[in-house]
This record gives C-alpha cells, structure tokens and sequence, in this order.
C-alpha cells in the first residue's frame, strides 16, 4: 500500500510538476475559504428541473460598492473553483492560476473581486474541497444518488448557475470572463449569451465549437468507464465504482493534454524499473506506462465517473450560443476578446482557436491573440499562463480597443 501511495505521488509530481522562472514565490493571501450557495430549483436548457442545485465557490479580493469591479474565473474539465491561493498555510500547492490572481499580479486583487465556481457535474465529485450536485449526489425525490437519471447538462447550464450566484450577490455585470479550455467555453457562452453584461472575454486554450475530432476524442475518453463491468450503466452507488475504468479514462485525458515534446522529453524509453525490462513481461513497463498509470489512480479516488460523462457530453455539445448558426454565438459577442492558445494544443488546435478569433472579428469585434510557448501541449495553458500576464493586464485596463 505504501508502494503504492509512494509511487502515485510521484506519478502526480511527473504529470504535474512545472516550475518557470516567471512564477511568482509567494500564493495569493489571504487563506481561501470555499463557500456555497443553493439554487432551489434549477431548470436546464432542456427544460428538466433539478432541485436544489448546490455549488462551491471561492473569491479573491474585495467587492466595491459599485460592484463592477468583478472577474469570473471559470474552470477547465478536472478542474474546480480553487483558482488562487492556498486553504491553509500548509497546503502543498496553490490554486492553479496563482501566477496570475493576487495582490499585484496581472489579475489584481487590490482592484478586482475575483469569483470562481465549481460547475455542476464537477469531477472532483468526492474532493473535501469541492461541492457540485451530480449523479454522485441525491436526488431530493427519491433519497438516492441521481445516476444517469440526472438531467444532461450544457455548458449554458454552467453558465446559468454562475449567473445565479452573481444575481444573488447583486451583481449585474461583469469587468471581465476568462477560463481555460471547458472554461474558454463557458467565457464564449458568457460573451454570447449575455453581451449587455460581459465587458471583456478572455477565452484560454479552447475554440469556439466542439468540432467532430473534439466530439471523438471525448467519446474516447470515456469508453474505459463505459467498458468497465462496475459502471452497470450508471448504477454503481451502492456497489464497486468503476474505479479502473475511470483511472483509465484520466490516464487517457492526461497524455492527450499534453505533447510529445513533453513525453519524449521528460521519459523517452526508460524503463519504470531498470532492473526489468518491458521485453520480458507485459508486466515490466516503460516509465511512462508507470506514470500515466499512477497519475490516473490517484485522480480516480476523488473523482466520480459518471460525472466525468455529463462532463464529456456538456463539451460534446458546445456551440457558443446554441443559435440556429453553429456560428452565430461568436457573431454575438460585442465584447472585446483576448484569445490565448498554445499552437502545441492537440485538443484544440491553433487553427481552430484562429478560425474562432476570426469569425469573432469578422464583424468588428476587436480580438487579440498571445501565443504561448512551452512543452507541456494544451496544459501550457494553465502552467504557462503567467507568459500572458503583460498582456491580460493591459487588456483588463483598456479592454483592447
């Protein structure tokens, strides 16, 4: 069991581990708290009610009296709202955007009120620090888990219980919207389906529309869950969880996120145990297997994996707006738009990310773009992001005219 633990740390660490120069040393401050809010009857796009929609969110800095001074941050697919600083002083790491969200950093707390929200369906469905209504959670009706019985769910439904929260603060409009990947979806929804209330979008490593290779590789992420005999189509509560299948889905997900210049980089054909050679078993692995291997058990054991479906669907449906025009939604968006990508992304691709920009100022929406550079593939958008914190200052004071 130690062995065990030991070596999904490390998996953890080699996934995960980056340390650029640009990074700040010190987390936002003050300690985090992780709040939550209720909505007591939430209607989706599709017209099903969900009673009791509980969320979490965390917020950093102050809300002025005007309450204008807002930025919502909104999370990528693993992700949750913990964007910034640390919820205790012992905490081994800091939310994923620290670089970026504090005191003087781009995202300026002594200016700006930053609120992040955990979607509904959030992955980390067993994580002491995350609160999200899903399959995982009851179902006020029938006093069990929901299941595959709970509503499908749309990246405008995330938006929409965002929008609640705010609405329940009295907040009215936002300075700006910004997330990465599935929450660079959430910002084009944001901007497209309420442009009198966005002021600036600022979509990170994601395009426009779920295109069919986007479609498909989301469908192959989940087929270990699907395959696995202990997801019994959802109804697993009250037995063994797929736990397997779900390790599998996240092993797949993790090196699908990254870039060959990552993986032939950092591993190449080493073996996991130098004194075993892969060529006389199948059950000698190269140290990449080992990682991939331990990076996804260890994310299994606070992840659900019904939740990892409805959040495979919701990005399957994706079109920004859901107009009549697959386009129409960006043609929507009056805000100005600071588009940030890596053209080392294999989720979504740099073209895809340009053809969005394109459409998006086609009809004099201003757009800028920043280009990452890194090895790390679509995650370069998370671990690289303080490269762009010149330019997402300067867009959040001027907003690109």
């Amino acid at each position: 069991m130690l062995a065990r633990a030991a070596l999904m740390a490390a998996s953890t660490a080699a996934i995960l581990a980056v340390a650029p120069a640009f990074a700040p040393a010190s987390a936002y401050d003050p300690l985090v708290e992780k709040q939550s809010f209720t909505i007591p009857a939430f209607t989706t796009q599709s017209g099903e009610t969900v009673k009791e929609m509980t969320l979490g969110w965390e917020a950093y800095g102050a809300l002025n009296e005007a309450k204008d001074n807002v930025i919502l941050i909104t999370h990528y697919f693993s992700g949750n709202s913990h964007a910034a600083g640390r919820y205790s002083a012992d905490d081994a790491a800091p939310g994923y955007w620290d670089s970026i969200i504090g005191s003087g950093k781009p995202i300026d707390t002594d200016r700006f009120y930053v609120i992040a929200v955990d979607t509904p369906v959030n992955l980390g469905a067993h994580s002491p620090t995350v609160i999200t209504t899903g399959p995982a959670t009851e179902n006020p009706d029938t006093g069990k888990p929901w299941g595959m019985d709970f509503p499908i769910l749309t990246i405008r439904d995330f938006v929409e219980t965002q929008k609640a929260l705010l609405d329940q603060l009295g907040i009215e409009t936002l300075h700006a919207v910004m997330g990465a990947s599935m929450g660079s979806l959430q910002a084009y929804e944001w901007g497209a389906s309420y442009p009198d209330r966005v002021e600036r979008v600022i979509p990170v490593i994601g395009s426009g529309w779920a295109d069919a290779d986007l479609i498909a590789w989301l469908n192959i992420w989940g087929a270990p869950i699907r395959l696995d005999p202990n997801w019994n189509g959802g109804d697993y509560y009250d037995g063994t969880p797929p736990t397997r299948g779900l390790a599998e889905a996240l092993k797949i997900v993790t090196l699908h996120a990254q870039h060959p210049e990552w993986s032939n980089g950092v591993f190449g054909r080493a073996w996991a145990d130098e004194a075993k050679d892969p060529a006389d078993s199948f059950q000698n692995l190269f140290r990449i297997e080992a990682v991939l291997d331990g990076a996804g058990l260890a994310r299994a054991e606070t992840s659900d994996a019904n939740h990892f479906l409805y959040l495979a669907k919701a990005n399957q449906l994706f079109y920004a707006g859901h107009g009549d025009s697959l386009y129409q939604g960006l043609f929507d968006i009056d805000a100005p738009v600071l588009l940030i990508h890596t053209n080392e992304d294999l989720i979504f691709p740099g073209d895809a990310v340009r053809e969005t920009a394109a459409l998006i100022k086609s009809d004099g929406t201003p757009v800028q773009i920043v280009e990452l550079q890194g090895t790390r593939g679509h995650l370069d958008g998370v671990l690289s992001i303080a490269q762009a914190g010149d330019a997402i200052r300067a867009f959040l004071e001027e907003g690109g005219e």
